[in-house]
């Protein structure tokens, strides 16, 4: 059922803790007649009741637990709200969401509360898109950029760029409308604004591809020879004994992957097969399923033993590394590999091993330097659904710039500046419709 089809008139109801067992849950009722269906299921609801002030008191199923309402304008949703506590077990949580839906409340859909903050002023779309950054945050370092966009860090940054577009379009159409009373257009001064819009969209724009890395992970594929040691290399990171490892080569015959952060980044780390010629078909597969892992990858690790570097280059041109390791430094040292170092090679090198975790805080900061560069922004990366949307405007400014330069109608620059103000405004839902909002909060888990 889409949201805009439901009553924005409607009392809802859903728990807005999580499904596990746990010592204590909460419940959450928005709506005007979230004050009545609570006073049917709290016992001890009082006969004037104050916004933020809890009262404890058992309900009509059994259980007992805190409640606090919340006047409208001061809440979550921005509607008058009730949030109750009850103890946790997913029985208990089910009952009282019953017994609020028995008095008169329905099942909230999926986002419903943040949509009807969005829709009541509460936040803006960065605001409730961040909402689900953080429910849904790794890291710390994701936390941090989902608080920071949640606190209004994007949205103060792409309202003004916004408004800025509005006022060089309220000059554009006033210097049509009143050319005889306030003169002609400052097509000097509007290019330059115009200009500078478009290095700051640029800007915005130059951090996509950091927060689609921050918001969705990467994958790092860990392929080379038999023996290369890739599963301790792996077992290392992960911290713990996750693929199996042996002397014998061609141990690992599929590949096994594994979540970790490393450094605030949410990382995939794949463990493969040795990459080698072989006539033994179980093997053969689990090689095919390297090379389709190492294709679909973010990144590639060649892994190769320290003191062959022969193999590397038999598999250099191939698997077309992000970076080589020279692992087992610890038996053979470091020489071999450093000459690599001042050699035709251009890939990064890193010497480590993984018997001993020599270099691989090296290797690791690679990746956790992408968090780093996240958090030392000034507003959090964009997303992926900002993209487009910065990119026409960024196109519409460009051709505005243009028209300007070449003296076109002024109609057909307020026409592309509208264009560009439309666009921003959809990051923020000034101009959202209602398909975009439907859409966007149907990826909202329930209670959120």
């Amino acid at each position: 059922m889409l949201h805009f089809m439901l009553s924005p008139f409607d009392t809802i109801v859903a728990p807005i803790t999580g499904n596990q067992p746990a010592a204590v849950a909460l419940v959450r009722l928005s709506g005007a007649e979230s004050w009545e269906v609570a006073g049917k299921v709290f016992l001890a609801w009082p006969r004037n009741p104050e916004s933020h002030r809890a009262t404890y008191g058992r309900y009509s199923t059994g259980d007992d637990g805190l409640v606090i309402p919340f006047e409208e304008g001061h809440s979550y949703t921005g509607e008058r709200s009730v949030e109750l506590s009850c103890h946790g077990s997913p029985v208990s949580v089910r009952a009282l969401v019953e017994a609020c839906i028995q008095a008169g409340a329905r099942h909230a859909e999926a986002g419903e509360f943040t949509q009807r903050a969005f829709l009541n002023g509460r936040m803006d779309l960065t605001e409730a898109e961040a909402v689900a950054d953080t429910v849904n945050a790794q890291t710390e370092a994701q936390l941090r950029m989902a608080n920071r966009q949640r606190e209004g860090a994007l949205h103060k940054e792409v309202s003004a760029l916004r408004n800025r577009v509005l006022k060089v379009l309220v000059a554009v159409e006033a210097s049509v409308d009143f050319e005889e009373e306030i003169g002609p257009l400052d097509r000097d001064s509007a290019r330059g604004e115009l200009a500078d819009l478009s290095d700051s969209v640029e800007a915005l724009l130059k951090t996509a591809d950091l927060g689609h890395i921050m918001r969705s992970g990467l994958r790092i594929a860990i392929v080379g020879p038999p023996n290369a040691g890739k599963s301790s290399l792996f077992n290392a990171i992960v911290g713990r004994e996750r693929a199996i490892v042996t002397p014998i080569a061609g141990t690992t015959r599929d590949y096994v992957e594994e979540s970790v952060d490393m450094g605030g980044v949410p990382v995939v780390l794949i463990d493969t097969a040795g990459l080698r010629e072989t006539e033994d078909e179980v093997e053969s597969i689990g090689i095919e399923h390297a090379k389709r892992q190492m294709r679909d990858a973010d990144l590639t690790w060649l892994v190769y033993d320290a003191d062959d570097v022969a193999s590397m280059w038999d598999w250099k041109a191939s698997v077309n590394p992000t970076c080589l390791v020279a692992n087992k430094v610890d038996l053979h040292g470091k020489a071999n590999a450093d000459r690599l170092r001042d050699s035709e090679t251009r890939t990064p090198l890193f010497c480590v091993s993984a018997r001993t975790g020599e270099g691989l805080a090296e290797l690791v900061a690679t990746v956790a330097e992408l968090a780093e560069r996240a958090g030392a922004l000034h507003i959090p990366p964009i997303s992926d659904r900002h993209k487009p949307l910065l990119m026409a405007t960024r196109r519409a400014l460009n051709a505005a710039t243009a028209s300007i330069k070449d003296s076109r109608p002024d109609d057909l620059l307020s026409t592309l500046l509208r264009g560009a103000a439309n666009d921003l405004g959809e990051i923020t839902g000034e101009t959202a419709t209602e398909d975009m909002i439907e859409r966007i909060f149907a990826d909202f888990c329930i209670g959120k």
